[in-house]
């Protein structure tokens, strides 16, 4: 059984292959990569924005369609789930590894 990420990888590589009328994603696809990557951005900072305002659910929104946009972004690039996935288990590997900081690195 697939996970929402699979499904969404599956659909996502179908309109590119199969392209329909009406599809947002397939009008993505047809647009090309800088229009998807304007789009990203703009998700990307309306997540911002929705942590900002601390509404769970516009956020959760919101961060489904940074999801979706990256998605598309890297159908269009060539990279897969199971790309990422890969590098997220070599750096999960690491996590025991925390590099120290200084406190004026970061704003507390």
């Amino acid at each position: 059984m697939m996970n929402s990420f699979e499904q969404m990888e599956a659909v996502i590589a179908q309109r590119r292959a199969e392209p329909q009328e009406g599809s947002y994603t397939c009008y993505l696809f047809e647009k090309g990569i800088d229009k998807i990557l304007k789009k990203v951005g703009e998700e990307c900072a309306e997540t911002i924005i929705a942590a900002k305002n601390g509404d769970k659910a516009e956020l959760v929104g919101e961060i489904n369609d940074v999801f979706y946009h990256m998605m598309v972004m890297m159908n269009e690039c060539g990279v897969t789930m199971e790309d990422v996935c890969k590098e997220m288990d070599i750096r999960a590997q690491k996590i025991g590894n925390l590099k120290k900081f200084h406190v004026s690195d970061h704003n507390t």
